[in-house]
């Protein structure tokens, strides 16, 4: 496991490699490496070379590259590394939402503000190496990531699920519920059931408006009369969990 630190400020560079080194000292079960940037453009050239870690904390005000610039440059290689945002205002916690941030933390960082967001990072690192959905389709048995799915439609008893990447994939005949087939997502709080035919990954929310989720590949999903008030709920639970 490696973490990346980046901020162009020394001082809080250092205050938080302090508190990670902290976290490492109480839970005896994390193991992780830090490596540290003060200059962003360097770690962004490391991106660019697929040097990779697992947790990235970045500054979100540097110039010229920003963090906000590192967190989109992660996303458009399909990197699903977990990133929390590090930063003195709260202006730019949309742009943090957009490229999926897990947390969004406003200095100064206190050690438990922090800790709880490795907590997180950690188990949102876990879920998107193990979790995948096994999707039964007449070229066989195709293993799909959670991370890649946009949205699912029950389409005349076949599933169809349509991943990030634009592609879509159809399944057999279900002989099940909807509801069964889709039950192993459903214990993975990143997605939701907004109406009897239809499965979303809150990720890849734009918008929610009364009757429908527009999703980032720009298709209205509806969202029934009778589950709509839990989705707005659970949809802004998830859009400001990050955000404490």
């Amino acid at each position: 496991m490696k973490i990346v630190i980046c901020d162009d400020s020394l001082r809080d560079l250092s205050n938080i490699e302090k508190i990670l080194l902290a976290y490492q000292n109480s839970h005896p079960d994390a193991h992780f490496d830090i490596e540290k940037f003060s200059d962003a453009s360097a770690l962004s050239k490391k991106i660019e070379e697929n040097e990779l870690a697992d947790i990235y904390l970045l500054d979100m005000i540097m110039m010229p590259t920003t963090g906000l610039d590192l967190g989109r440059q992660l996303r458009s290689l399909g990197n699903e590394s977990a990133i929390i945002y590090i930063t003195t205002s709260d202006d730019f916690a949309l742009g943090a939402y957009n490229v999926h941030a897990i947390r969004y933390l406003l200095k100064p960082i206190s050690r438990e503000k922090l800790f709880e967001a490795i907590d997180y990072a950690l188990t949102y690192t876990k879920i998107n190496i193990d979790a995948s959905y096994l999707l039964k389709t007449r070229g066989g048995l195709v293993t799909i990531p959670h991370s890649r799915i946009e949205y699912i439609e029950n389409v005349s008893r076949t599933l169809e699920i349509h991943r990030t990447d634009g592609e879509v994939l159809k399944s057999l005949f279900i002989r099940k519920s909807f509801e069964e087939e889709i039950g192993s997502l459903l214990e993975d709080r990143r997605f939701i059931q907004v109406h009897k035919s239809f499965l979303v990954n809150l990720n890849y929310v734009q918008q929610l408006s009364k009757n429908c989720i527009t999703m980032e590949s720009s298709t209205c999903i509806p969202v029934s009369k009778k589950r709509a008030a839990t989705v707005k709920n659970e949809y802004l639970s998830f859009a400001t969990e990050y955000y404490r």
